[in-house]
């Protein structure tokens, strides 16, 4: 039973390309959040009023699906906090963002069914699949910031568009009953979403509601803090790729090491993040069983792996 609930954790974790069974997974749950997502907006429609048993059978079965998902990540959670006992790892993981998630996304479906937008939270989920480059490219500092920053910049395009879509479907429950010639649906509020959330703020279409005021008033807020998220992202990138070319004089060779992890290692079982955190390193890339793949901050070190590990200085 302990290797069965061993495995079931690996696969609903992010995979790598070594797990097929785990990245097949992780696809899968995109697929299912997508289509529960895209179910909300289309009962939204009044033309999809036909269609709404089929509708209904799909929101029922993506959502026992996350039920289920739930469930088996609260029963592994003992995995994901090895330093900790059963009791604590489970509830952990139920206060933890991932958890309150999970939990949000669920509720709406029994009761709170006003609180449906927040089902758009698990698609921040998909986020965790954005890896962080940081190699140094010192022949185009332009380029080389773009391409390290690219999945950051992409990640905060993601979240502006999440942003847009979960504001829209706000406006539409908040102003619909008095103003249903103007948001006939969700998607009809993608208009004053775009422009309120770019600051641009056309004011054609506008909330007349008090809740639906109140709602414009954090949107807007929003928009200002996520349109400054790229740039602040890009400037922090040539900020530390001067710094970095300017207090590393030693040569690469000398700062990366290889590491094998034997029985005897003070980082075995250890996550990548809290080696980075007791011992200062950064692994940059974990080879076991022949592959070689870079480890995300939650993946724990396991006998016999080969690290390739990086600290920060010149004396490393």
């Amino acid at each position: 039973m302990k290797s069965l609930k061993k495995r079931i954790f690996d696969i609903i974790q992010i995979g790598h390309r070594e797990d097929l069974p785990s990245v097949a997974f992780d696809i899968f749950i995109v697929l299912v959040i997508l289509t529960n997502i895209t179910v909300i907006f289309l009962e939204t429609f009044d033309e999809m009023a036909p269609y709404a048993d089929i509708l209904n059978w799909l929101d029922t079965i993506t959502i026992s699906i996350f039920i289920v998902e739930y469930g088996l990540r609260i029963w592994t959670a003992e995995y994901l906090y090895p330093h900790l006992t059963r009791a604590q790892a489970k509830r952990r993981f139920l206060f933890s963002y991932d958890g309150i998630v999970d939990l949000l996304t669920i509720l709406p479906f029994f009761f709170l069914s006003g609180f449906v937008v927040f089902r758009m939270l698990r698609v921040v989920r998909i986020l965790r699949l954005f890896r962080i480059n940081n190699t140094y490219d010192s022949f185009n500092v332009i380029t080389s910031v773009l391409y390290e920053k690219k999945n950051q910049i992409a990640s905060s395009i993601f979240i502006l568009l999440v942003l847009m879509l979960a504001s829209s479907l706000c406006m539409y429950s908040a102003e619909h009953d008095v103003q249903p010639e103007v948001f006939r649906n969700a998607f009809s509020g993608i208009w004053w979403s775009m422009s309120t959330l770019l600051t641009v703020g056309y004011g054609d279409i506008y909330p007349i509601t008090e809740l639906g005021r109140a709602m414009a008033i954090v949107i807007s807020v929003l928009g200002v803090m996520v349109v400054a998220i790229p740039t602040g992202i890009i400037s922090a990138g040539f900020v530390e790729n001067y710094t970095e070319a300017a207090n590393s004089s030693a040569p690469l060779d000398f700062q990366l090491k290889t590491i094998r992890v034997d029985i005897d290692s003070e980082w075995l079982n250890k996550t990548v993040n809290e080696v980075k955190e007791l011992a200062g390193y950064q692994i940059l890339l974990v080879k076991r069983n022949g592959v070689t793949f870079p480890p995300r901050e939650e993946y724990h070190i396991r006998q016999d792996d080969e690290l390739a590990v990086y600290r920060a200085g010149k004396n490393s």
